[in-house]
């Protein structure tokens, strides 16, 4: 090989190495330098595991320091799946102790995962059998849970958190940024398979825990506010009962509650339903006459009406081709403004709600707040329905002037009752007055928030004292107070149905007042939906729950009494009479509407129970006597099948649709004539008929005045 080859070769392999020389250079290049800290970031990663350390959520604390809510320290259970020596038999150890299928154990603890929570947060008698195992692999990590001091106090308020402590409701969610925290961290190196290196790094980043949030509300007025619902609750078993205290020169909330409750600490426990909405800010009801208080400061503010205006009630209004009644068969009669605030008359406040026009109106009930949510710091507030102004006809404006043909929060109706017990400001309500930190620095203030001006000084405390003969003449004597000068407004509205209409026999009572008159220190709203047992007027049933609220809270507060006040009388339809002797009537079969309806006219009162349209059983029997006053229970529960026979409802004034509703229920073909309601009908009410069987109806339109449902005590 001649020389010439040889270094044509050696410069071959010279220009190869220094190639390959280039290419492990530029590969150094893109590894040290490209990718270096995507690299490095890795590497980190698969030797060094972080443990999360949740931070210690904030107590919730009422106004007064009391602590509502807080957090306690608990153990949670994880594996190291790298670690566990034996899978199977650790997975048989801790099934039984913490109430899980080994199957689903052992799954978790053969993950190919550096870590795998088990179970978190288990009980202190848990955490210390399963400390006592000593099982490799297998941690007990502290965490903390929150504790609810008070049971189901202010369920509704306070909310609830998830299992990592996130808030899902109440003040928990709204308030989530301050009660939270910040996590802290435990950084550990580890080889690859999971296992603690000698002199490895281990470092703890400690959490910084929540602030204190405290709320408006008073932890004794609380309990004054759920003894009154619980009360409500076994006397009447409504559907539904919430009643709001506010102090009405700050907005604050005082106590707010409601039935159905649920207690936050377990909330699984109970249907979603129940702790899901906050009824005293998201269910909407037609107020009824409550609603007349706004009606009233709008025409004393626009200079419609005056106290001593003349009004003239003979029992009914006519509004289009629309007969609304008087709750007072009758009538009032002659009568001033003061006595149709007073007497609550319809036909008066219909009167002063045309008379305003609706631009006039419309333009005081958005300044009252209604139609919009008022931004109460709780999650779900609806915001109400409202006619748009420019859809609304006369026939509206009547009706909205007495609460009907709109849909109200209690939250939105209390808030506007307050605005006229401050002196005519419209406050936004707050349930939240402050935040702390852990050191105890003020870290926020929620201060009064004034919307806007509604009503002169001079108009709010003139409407004041007509709001105050309503309790001592009118149809709020029952919500008067020891000591105090004492004004609101009852209200009984019927339910309306899914499809539109009102339910038959199903009512929402309310009474919103405020006390002391001359110096107002709370105002308090109580609403119960769907009251049972025949009574159902809110001066019978909500008017007694606010007077036993208000005077509690006044006296716990300290306001002084007055001396010499004067005392109401009772008018004549909130008279009791001595219990008499009195024959049930035979109610079995019939539409329930009007079971009720021959019940109340025997002077007895009702439950009902089950669904369905159509009393099936009754207790006691008809035929029975019993004194007046009595309740008659009303089974609704469908007919067992195969039943041969049905009595014949009385179907007077229903329409074909409704006619033919009930009937299909009962079995029965409802063979119609004419148009409009039903006015005849064969066979008669009462007649026994096989199922199947046919019911000729004649149907027909009836004068204005019979078709119009009577319109309901105040």
């Amino acid at each position: 090989m001649s020389n010439l080859v040889l270094r044509k070769r050696l410069a071959s392999l010279f220009v190869l190495a220094a190639f390959l020389f280039f290419l492990l250079v530029c590969r150094l290049f893109w590894l040290q330098l490209v990718r270096g800290a995507e690299l490095e970031r890795g590497a980190w990663e698969n030797r060094v595991r972080e443990i999360t350390v949740e931070a210690k959520r904030g107590d919730i604390c009422d106004r007064n320091g009391k602590v509502l809510v807080t957090s306690v320290s608990c153990d949670s259970v994880a594996a190291m799946p790298a670690q566990v020596a034996d899978a199977a038999g650790t997975a048989a150890k801790l099934a039984p102790l913490l109430k899980m299928d080994q199957e689903t154990l052992y799954r978790l603890l053969t993950r190919k995962q550096a870590f795998v929570w088990l179970k978190r947060k288990v009980d202190f008698e848990t955490a210390r059998q399963i400390r006592g195992l000593k099982l490799p692999g297998i941690e007990l990590i502290e965490e903390s849970r929150r504790q609810y001091n008070c049971g189901s106090l202010a369920a509704h308020i306070l909310g609830f958190v998830g299992v990592d402590n996130q808030g899902l409701t109440g003040v928990e969610k709204t308030a989530e940024k301050f009660l939270r925290g910040v996590p802290g961290k435990i950084v550990v190196e580890q080889d690859a398979a999971g296992r603690n290196i000698p002199a490895a790094l281990h470092h703890l980043y400690p959490p910084v825990p929540g602030n204190r949030v405290l709320l408006t509300i008073d932890e004794t007025i609380q309990y004054f506010v759920e003894r009154e619902l619980d009360k409500i609750v076994d006397t009447y078993h409504p559907a539904a009962a919430s009643i709001i205290v506010m102090d009405p020169k700050t907005g604050e909330i005082l106590a707010l509650g409601n039935r159905p409750t649920f207690d936050p600490a377990a909330w699984r426990d109970v249907p979603q339903a129940v702790w899901d909405r906050n009824p005293a800010i998201w269910q909407l009801y037609e107020p009824g006459s409550t609603f007349k208080i706004v009606t009233a400061a709008a025409a004393l503010s626009e200079g419609v009406v005056g106290p001593e205006s003349h009004f003239y009630c003979p029992g009914f209004v006519q509004v289009a081709d629309r007969r609304i009644r008087c709750w007072k068969e009758g009538g009032h009669g002659s009568e001033s403004f003061a006595e149709v605030v007073q007497n609550s008359c319809n036909p008066g406040f219909i009167q002063v709600g045309l008379s305003l026009g609706k631009e006039k109106f419309y333009k005081y009930i958005r300044a009252f707040g209604f139609g919009r949510p008022t931004g109460i710091n709780l999650p779900g507030e609806a915001k109400g329905i409202l006619i748009p102004e420019n859809k609304a006809t006369n026939l509206n404006i009547a009706t909205m002037s007495i609460g009907q043909s709109i849909a109200v929060t209690p939250i939105q109706l209390v808030t506007a009752a307050a605005a006229v017990a401050n002196g005519g400001e419209l406050l936004a309500p707050r349930v939240i007055r402050a935040v702390v930190s852990p050191d105890g620095k003020t870290v926020r203030v929620f201060k009064p928030e004034h919307r806007r001006r509604v009503l002169s000084r001079e108009k709010a405390q003139e409407l004041a004292r007509l709001l105050e003969n309503v309790v001592l003449k009118g149809t709020g004597v029952n919500a008067y107070l020891d000591g105090y000068r004492t004004a609101g407004k009852t209200g009984t509205a019927q339910v309306v149905g899914p499809g539109g209409g009102y339910v038959p026999g199903k009512y929402v009572s309310s009474f919103v007042g405020f006390a002391p008159v001359d110096n107002p220190r709370l105002v308090t709203l109580v609403v119960v939906w769907e009251p049972q047992g025949g009574v159902y007027f809110g001066s019978l049933v909500a008017a007694p729950a606010f007077k036993a609220v208000m005077q509690d809270a006044l006296r716990y507060l300290g306001v002084p009494q007055q001396a010499g006040l004067e005392k109401p009388e009772k008018p004549w339809y909130l008279i009791e009479e001595e219990p008499k002797p009195v024959t049930v009537p035979e109610v079995v079969d019939l539409p329930v509407h009007e079971a009720i309806e021959r019940l109340r006219a025997a002077g007895l009162r009702f439950t009902v129970r089950g669904q369905g349209d159509v009393v099936r059983a009754q207790v006691p029997q008809g035929g029975a006597t019993v004194l007046t006053g009595t309740k008659v229970i009303l089974e609704l529960k469908a007919a067992p099948e195969g039943g041969p026979e049905v009595a014949v409802p009385d179907l007077t004034g229903l329409t074909i649709k409704d006619a033919a509703v009930l009937l299909e229920k009962m079995g029965l073909v409802l063979v119609p004539e004419g148009s409009g309601v039903a006015v005849q009908q064969t066979p008669v009410p009462g007649t026994r008929l096989r199922r199947g069987g046919s019911v000729r109806v004649i149907f027909a339109s009836p004068e204005a005045e019979e078709s119009q449902p009577t319109v309901l005590h105040p």
